[in-house]
């Protein structure tokens, strides 16, 4: 069985998105974050990124992580590129072109948005976005999403998702990552067709359950 390794307050939340997606057996091992504990290694303390136990898992102590038969892999995005080929259907490349444009949009995801979105997700959750160095923060966040969301944005012109015209592991993997630029709205409001698509995303029902497991954990 495949076991994810993390809470759904942190990326891992996208494999999990992805076990919903793909209607597979898991179990969750929620291992949290070792900055959220007052005491890591207090012998009360839940498992957590600092743990031994984890660290065996993943020496670098970063979630998520799986364990899926013998293989263990970290990086959440390559997971999801993982899982969509191990179980198959449609979130899957049908071909080496698809496979290699959803490890293209991946990698874009990786580069090109998420140092921007998780320092806007950071300000926010630090409730310094109504700070001036915050506010600077958001500025420079926005204007750097700006070429990439255009792009993004022309991309969506002719077709609903980015490979194939239907929703495959790019798409989730894509949206994650977005989803903490989200508090921006503006940035969306301006690009209808990538406010369109992110919505087509997390109306699934997937990321519905996802969401509504996450919601349920302390903040």
């Amino acid at each position: 069985m495949l076991t994810i390794y993390g809470v759904y307050r942190s990326r891992a939340s996208r494999n999990y998105w992805m076990a919903e997606e793909l209607g597979i057996a898991f179990q969750s091992v929620p291992v949290v974050q070792a900055g959220r504990l007052a005491d890591p290694f207090a012998a009360d303390a839940p498992i957590n990124t600092m743990s031994p136990e984890f660290l065996a898992i993943n020496p670098m102590g970063m979630i998520p992580c799986i364990k899926d038969g013998d293989l263990i892999m970290h990086e959440s995005l390559a997971i999801n590129l993982y899982l969509a080929r191990r179980y198959g259907g449609p979130l899957a490349g049908k071909s080496v072109e698809e496979e290699g444009l959803m490890s293209m949009w991946t990698m874009w995801a990786v580069t090109e948005v998420e140092p921007y979105s998780v320092a806007l997700v950071r300000i926010h959750d630090n409730a310094q976005e109504n700070s001036e160095p915050g506010k600077a923060g958001i500025a420079v966040a926005c204007r750097s999403l700006k070429k990439p969301l255009d792009v993004l944005e022309k991309h969506l012109q002719t077709q609903d998702y980015l490979v194939g015209n239907r929703f495959t592991a790019a798409d989730l993997n894509l949206a994650e990552v977005l989803r903490y630029a989200q508090t921006e709205r503006e940035l969306f409001d301006a690009r209808p067709k990538v406010k369109a698509w992110i919505e087509r995303c997390q109306s699934r029902d997937a990321y519905k359950a996802m969401q509504a497991t996450r919601s349920k954990e302390p903040v």
